[in-house]
Formats: C-alpha cells, structure tokens, sequence
C-alpha cells in the first residue's frame, strides 16, 4: 500500500512523541513492503512563531491532501495571552473544521500490567475497557454568539438534530462492534441543547434493538467512572463533556499518555494522543510515546485499512508493559526507560508481531 502521511508534530513533547510514532509506522512500511510518505507541517505554537498563525493555510491544504495526519500536540505557555483566535489550541480547533471530522474516538484500556499504576484501587479499575465518542464539531467550542470583554465573558452551547444523529449512529455502530452498550453523557436536567440530544439519541437507538442504551447526567456519569469503570462500554457525549470524561478516564490507565485518539467522518482522519504538549517535559527524554503510538495503530487501522498491523502494533504495546518497561509517569513499573528507550522497545516487540503478519 501506498500512503501519504502529514505529520504535525507541534509543541513541547509532540515532537519527541511523534517521532517514535513515525518511527513505528516506518517499521510496518519496511517490514511489509508498504510504501509510507512523511511529510511534516507546522502546527500550534511552532506555527504562531514561525508564520504567525496557528495554522498556515499551507498545513491544511498538506492535510487535506493526505491519506492522513498524525499529530503531536500543541500548546505554549508563552501565547497564554493572545487573543483566542492566535492561541495554539485554536489551531488544532481550526484543524479539525477544515478537515470536517466529527467523531472523535478516545479508547480508555487498562493493560494487566499497569494495574497497580492507577490512583484506584486494582479491583475498581481491572477490567477497564471502554471508548469515549466525542462529539467534534458542534457544542461548545464552536457556538455563536461568543464574546469577551473586561467583565463578562459569553459561550454558547448549540446542537442540531444533524449533528447529535451522526455522532449517535456513530457511537451504536461502534457498540455493535464491542459489548453492544452505549452509555449517552449530557446533562438534560439543566440545559436545552442536552434534553434534544437526550431525545435525538433516544430515537436512534429504535434502530438498534441489539445495543442497549441508557442515559447518565455528566456528573453522574464522572462519579460512575471511578467507582465502577468496567461497567462502561461506548461513552456517548458532547465536545466539551467529551473532553473532560475522556481526560478522567486516563486515570484508569494508569496514565494520561497512554491514551490515543482518532477523530473521523471527514475527508481525512486526524490521529493524536490525547495528552497536551506538556513542556515541562520538552527535550527530556521523559515523555511516554504510547498515546502517540497507538494512534498510529489507529491510524492503519481508520485510515488505511490496515487491521492486522495495527493489532500487531498494539499487541506490541502491550508485551512491552507485560515486560516491565514504563516511562517515568508509569510508576510501577521497574524497566524504567524514556521517550527514545519505549519506542525502541515497543519496535523490537513489534518486528517479532509483525512476522506473523507477513507469514
């Protein structure tokens, strides 16, 4: 197969993340005769000092002609004060519009080996399986009318009918797929815009008899999430609940960098972990790649169709965790080892999956 892959790294520790991810997806190109482009593109803070825009016109215009973009994270403490539209963030927010993706999927799973990891005890947290669908590209973040001055700020939450029924039908599909149990977030017993997602979602769920449904209040639904984690199956809730839940989920893991992400529907898929770009810990070799790695995995998988590299990938995450190895956000864990040394551990566990692929 032949693809062409954007690479954003971003700031902070994207790049040293992303760095290991490429390197991963190089190794399945090399290993099985796949014919992987990089092209890397700036993004974010990065891009704010360089052009002056978060994101360059040149960037989306890369991606969009793209079988896929891979990105690290962006964030600058030093453009805190810029006006909303010049923040790195709003690049990734801008991204994400001019790619048109809408369903972002947040896996939350607990590997054996980093039980002990979690802030719960292990018997709350073993069996954790779950994924966040987030709705992207309405609610929150998006809403007009918004506005700013020196005292009163104003947001606004709006979603259509369209907009909550593709994401619903999105997340069922995917249930179908896993335990068949959609759990929908909103919170309907205060806001307009939740009682019609609650109705909408409700609606959809008539056409699938085989997936059961319930509905959870967002703070409801946070209590739930560290007392009984295992009990989730598909997460179905707005932009920003989404990225709250999904960001508390990682507790479960053991870890914020262990989460990646996809987000769909568009033209082209948009893959990242889900951590932000950390720059405490920019240029120090501490920074745990495997939320950027699996969303490689998910990137040969949504992307490209590559379903046997992207288990093989996965299962190479998981048998380096099983050995021991962790960054130093892993406490537990007693091979400790940095960004570099997990990604070429996770390589050389990978090229042993990866014969069996090519057998």
């Amino acid at each position: 197969m032949r693809a062409r892959i954007a690479v954003l790294p971003g700031d902070g520790i994207g790049p040293e993340v992303t760095r290991e991810a490429v390197a991963c997806l190089g190794q399945v190109a090399r290993t099985l005769g796949h014919d992987f482009e990089f092209q890397s593109h700036p993004v974010g803070g990065y891009a704010l000092d360089a052009y002056g825009v978060p994101l360059p016109p040149a960037t989306l215009e890369a991606c969009l002609d793209s079988d896929a973009v891979l990105l690290g994270a962006v964030g600058d403490p030093r453009h805190d004060k810029q006006p909303a539209g010049l923040k790195p963030e709003s690049g990734l927010l801008a991204l994400r519009q001019g790619l048109g993706v809408y369903a972002n999927l947040r896996p939350a799973l607990l590997h054996p080996a980093l039980a002990a990891s979690s802030p719960l005890k292990e018997e709350v947290v073993r069996g954790t399986d779950l994924v966040v669908v987030r709705e992207l590209a309405g609610g929150l973040y998006f809403g007009e009318p918004r506005s700013l001055d020196e005292d009163r700020g104003v947001n606004t939450l709006p979603y259509t009918r369209f907009e909550v029924e593709r994401i619903a039908r999105y997340a069922f599909d995917l249930a179908r797929l896993r335990r068949r149990k959609v759990t929908s977030v909103d919170k309907a017993n205060v806001l307009e815009s939740s009682q019609l997602w609650r109705r909408v979602v409700t609606e959809v769920a008539a056409d699938y008899p085989d997936v059961a449904l319930d509905h959870l209040y967002v703070d409801a639904c946070a209590m739930a999430l560290v007392l009984r984690p295992s009990s989730f199956d598909v997460i179905l809730t707005d932009n920003l609940f989404g990225d709250i839940l999904s960001d508390e989920a990682s507790v479960l893991t053991g870890s914020l960098g262990m989460l990646p992400s996809a987000s769909l529907g568009g033209k082209v898929g948009l893959y990242e972990p889900v951590h932000g770009s950390a720059p405490d810990l920019a240029g120090r070799d501490l920074a745990n790649p495997i939320g950027a790695i699996g969303s490689a995995a998910m990137l040969l998988r949504h992307s490209l169709g590559l379903e046997k590299e992207a288990d093989a990938l996965e299962a190479a995450i998981a048998a380096v965790l099983t050995q021991g190895f962790g960054t130093a956000d892993l406490g537990c864990q007693p091979a400790r080892v940095g960004t570099r040394g997990m990604g070429e551990a996770i390589r050389q566990s990978f090229a042993r999956e990866l014969t069996g692929v090519s057998a």
